[in-house]
């Protein structure tokens, strides 16, 4: 399998990585933490199930797919718990719904030099790729992931007095970890960045700076973050960036369009491809869309936070309002975000799951014939 960088999203119809845990795999996770079940068991059950997911994938006619996080506890909790150096600590954001009830998260808080001393993916790839006929992606978080849900307070600062060490030492986890992927024979890593979309929302720029940092100073050095830790990806790897307002059973972090913060993240960041979150009116519109130059864009018009299956004439006509700022030999069409960015899941069924990735797939069969 070789993928070499276009310009344009490798395949009309993606997604953005997790998927819903079978119940026999929720109750795994549960069974594990409680030390009910030994390790062998846990993966054994983690296999299965992920090859019951590539299938589905596969099914709806996917030509790309992944393990959909089903080794992970959440979509960074894994690649922190194999990185020295880590412990968790509360977030200073809240997630909420749109009727005002707010939820408390977790974030990394780096108590000592961080380094990576095992591979954090590579044995998701590895069984990944062995399963399937198509396409492999492997998802990873961000370097933001690791600095920004605790703001100011993100690491011991006799440990680093300075955010450019910490992030030198964190690019160079990247760096390793993406040099084992390629071995490997992956082409194809999707960076999940929260932070810079989170950047776009005036209120959590105001609780940012509340704190004292200023925003548009972190949109560059997380620029600047994503930049290093693919400096070495191999030259037919497609790296893609997926931005993410917050997926949490079906809540999310923050809104507003790209606008603040496109004109730079879309010419900075040097990666093939962005996946963008344009489900509800909180994205704002495709104005933004117009600073992507020589770069693709998945249109997350899909929205994996509700059971509705949207309607294909609807976003057929979302698409080519979007083509008025970006060509659209230039654009895809996925879900908005994962179906499951923890093992809890989003409030959706397996048959809504299959439903949505299928009506991507029919919509892009239906949009570039």
């Amino acid at each position: 399998m070789t993928l070499r960088p276009t310009g344009r999203p490798p395949f009309r119809a993606d997604h953005v990585g997790s998927l819903l845990r079978p119940p026999a795999l929720r109750q795994a996770f549960k069974d594990h933490l409680a030390h009910r079940i030994a390790n062998e068991d846990f993966a054994r059950i983690q296999d299965a199930s992920i090859s019951e997911v590539v299938k589905l994938q596969e099914e709806t006619g996917l030509e790309v797919v992944t393990d959909g996080e089903f080794r992970r506890a959440s979509y960074w909790g894994r690649f922190v718990e194999r990185t020295d150096g880590f412990v968790i600590k509360p977030a200073v954001f809240k997630f909420r719904d749109d009727h005002g009830h707010e939820v408390d998260f977790t974030a990394p808080f780096a108590s000592a030099r961080v380094r990576r001393t095992t591979s954090l993916a590579l044995d998701e790839f590895t069984y990944l790729r062995d399963t399937t006929r198509v396409t492999p992606k492997i998802t990873i978080p961000s370097p933001s992931t690791m600095h920004f849900y605790r703001c100011t307070d993100y690491a011991d600062p006799k440990i680093y007095p300075d955010v450019r060490g910490f992030f030198s030492d964190l690019a160079a986890v990247y760096r390793d970890e993406i040099a084992d992927l390629a071995q490997a024979g992956c082409r194809y890593v999707q960076i999940d960045e929260v932070a810079i979309a989170l950047l776009c929302d005036p209120g959590i720029r105001a609780q940012v700076e509340a704190a004292g940092q200023k925003p548009d100073e972190l949109v560059g050095l997380y620029i600047g973050a994503i930049n290093q830790a693919i400096a070495e990806a191999p030259s037919d790897m497609v790296v893609g960036v997926h931005m993410c307002r917050g997926n949490f059973r079906g809540r999310y972090l923050g809104k507003g369009g790209y606008e603040s913060v496109a004109e730079r993240f879309f010419s900075e960041t040097k990666v093939n491809h962005f996946l963008l979150e344009y489900d509800t009116p909180r994205a704002g519109d495709f104005a933004p869309l117009r600073f992507v130059k020589g770069k693709g864009v998945v249109l997350g018009l899909i929205s994996t936070k509700t059971p509705a299956l949207e309607d294909c004439e609807a976003l057929k006509r979302r698409i080519e309002e979007a083509t008025k700022h970006i060509d659209l030999d230039r654009l895809a069409i996925g879900p908005q975000c994962g179906f499951a960015s923890t093992v809890a899941g989003n409030p959706l069924t397996e048959a809504d799951e299959r439903a949505k990735l299928s009506l991507a797939v029919s919509l892009a069969r239906a949009v570039w014939r």
